[in-house]
């Protein structure tokens, strides 16, 4: 839904921060008796600075040659919407500084909102309203709310569809079936504007789904349900759904492309009017003369449909999967928006002639990146800004470039524990991932066997030494699928304006004893430095704690992350 808008309009990312409250006692300056670090090149330690004084002493610079470090202060915590404030200090002795604030983000887009809102009620069953009382007197029916058997042809049927963004009203539709296929059934607004998708545009869409899409979800994530029994996908291009924005506000911040609405399955919902009781994908309709909202020409929503279709369906297998098969709780918002991201990654790779090589160009345009070029614009994003951004955010505030740090993580874990890197290897990994009543970080633990702060603490260095050059970094810190560095260069020359630099990620630098470095830490997230070393150097220290000088509550997993890159 959100990756369309997001797709057609550059958007920024966005989001809100929290800060501790800085009362921590202050600990005792940083000494030779903290840690000791002693690392050769491209070897890494993450280090706990939640005991101890948060101390690490890095060791005299025996060689002739400048030794370099990076080091990435991190909260590892699993648990989303964690923040704090802290300071990393080399060994010059300063004052423990007044705790800063955090950085101020705008709001998130309408769009975004919607899209949170629609996982959050997955998240916590329900959206914002219980089902009707009158319903709840009624038993839920055992056979399918309509008729078995995919529909045909022309048939006609009323939908119930959310018409605002927090889906306080619904708004009755009768579709027409304009298009079928084995596992597919497109239904039209009978409203729907003049000037839109023919009948030969609406195979072609249909067949897209049927042919392609459909079998890469359901081979990466397992299948949806069918409580219906239809055997088929319901999609319903709507006039409702290209009026959830107004014009004025699709043309700042973009629009719904399209929707998966969780409450259409949930059995506590099962004799509410609301619930269309099947699997249904919400699509706006083409409006080229924008009579509902912007204009959208038949041939954008061409491009556009299939995209945020392979998204919304991992969103209804994902439902699928942790609730009814296993009557577990939804995927939490941050990892099921990686996994739908990653869906739409594996749409592009399928038009690829080796859809399972390295990554290392998107041709803005050509149909793969049309598929994957969204979620590369938002991971740019979250390079660029790391420190501005979760990757486990808050249920609700989750921005763009959040989205791309989740896809990244999922993309860098699968390369790292599927077991090899073939297509088939991925998708009997990811099939574990969503085949479980686990969520989140625990999901991720489980899975990969390792605890989700060495995970995360790993992937944190991986995204800036994985293709680092002239650096050979361990396999623990490497992306197998994608060569980010010459990805990210071949869109800075086709589009400079909106990827401005070769590679997003460009760490600040000092000497060792000179760093300092405040701020916002963010669940999942990182801040990455250089620190050098001069030849005959004695060593220096760096201590990693609160704004105020004191230890951070364990509960923010404080790692401090180090990699000799030189």
């Amino acid at each position: 839904m959100n990756g369309m808008c997001r797709r057609l309009l550059w958007l920024s990312a966005a989001g809100i921060a929290a800060c501790s409250g800085g009362t921590e006692p202050h600990l005792r300056p940083c000494t030779a008796a903290g840690d000791s670090v002693v690392l050769a090149a491209a070897a890494y330690v993450s280090i706990d600075a939640a005991s101890d004084s948060g101390c690490t002493v890095f060791s005299a610079n025996g060689t002739p040659a400048t030794v370099e470090y990076l080091v990435v202060p991190q909260f590892a915590t699993g648990v989303p919407g964690k923040s704090g404030s802290f300071r990393l200090g080399g060994d010059t002795i300063l004052p423990a500084p007044a705790p800063s604030p955090g950085v101020g983000e705008s709001a998130p887009s309408p769009v975004l909102q919607f899209h949170d809102f629609l996982r959050d009620g997955e998240e916590r069953r329900t959206w914002g309203f219980a089902p009707h009382r009158d319903d709840l007197a009624k038993p839920i029916p055992r056979t399918p709310s309509i008729e078995a058997g995919p529909p045909a042809l022309n048939d006609q049927r009323t939908f119930m569809v959310c018409a605002r963004l927090d889906c306080s009203t619904f708004t009755r539709v009768i579709g027409r079936v304009r298009a079928v296929q084995s596992k597919i059934a497109i239904y039209v607004d009978t409203l729907a504007p003049a000037g839109g998708l023919d009948s030969t545009q609406l195979d072609s869409i249909a067949k897209t789904f049927d042919q392609r899409l459909y079998a890469i979800d359901t081979a990466a994530f397992g299948r949806e349900s069918d409580i219906d029994s239809n055997s088929v996908v319901l999609v319903l291009m709507t006039n409702v759904v290209n009026k959830l924005v107004s014009t004025s506000t699709c043309v700042k911040t973009g629009f719904v492309a399209g929707f998966f609405f969780g409450l259409d399955l949930d059995p506590q919902f099962g004799n509410d009017s609301r619930s269309n009781k099947g699997e249904v994908f919400y699509s706006m309709v083409a409006d080229p003369t924008g009579k509902l909202s912007c204009s959208h020409s038949a041939d954008q929503v061409l491009r556009i449909i299939p995209v945020t279709f392979i998204h919304e369906f991992q969103h209804m297998i994902s439902f699928n999967q942790h609730m009814l098969v296993r009557s577990g709780s939804a995927e939490v918002l941050w990892l099921n928006e990686g996994f739908s991201h990653y869906a739409e990654e594996l749409g592009g790779r399928s038009y690829e002639t080796q859809p399972d090589a390295p990554v290392s160009t998107c041709v803005i345009g050509s149909i793969p990146c049309r598929f994957y070029g969204g979620d590369l614009i938002n991971a740019y994003t979250y390079l660029d800004s790391t420190g501005k951004h979760f990757l486990l955010p808050t249920a609700g505030i989750g921005t763009l470039a959040e989205r791309g740090a989740a896809w990244m993580f999922v993309r860098y874990v699968i390369d790292r524990y599927a077991g090899g890197s073939t297509a088939i290897q991925w998708n009997a990994f990811t099939r574990q991932l969503l085949q479980t009543a686990n969520t989140g970080a625990q999901n991720i633990a489980a899975v990969t066997g390792d605890p989700f702060e060495t995970v995360v603490a790993r992937w944190a260095l991986a995204n800036y030494v994985s293709d680092l050059p002239a650096f050979s970094a361990p396999t623990q810190l490497k992306y197998d699928s994608w060569l980010f560095r010459s990805t990210f260069a071949s869109l800075n020359a086709q589009a400079d304006s909106t990827f401005k630099k070769p590679f997003p990620l460009v760490p600040t630098l000092s000497e060792g004893r000179s760093v300092l470095l405040t701020g916002t830490l963010r669940a999942g997230s990182g801040i990455y430095h250089r620190a050098t070393q001069s030849p005959g150097d004695q060593g220096f220290t760096l201590q990693f704690t609160s704004s105020n000088g004191g230890l951070f509550n364990a509960s923010l997993v404080p790692r401090l992350n180090v990699i000799r890159i030189k």
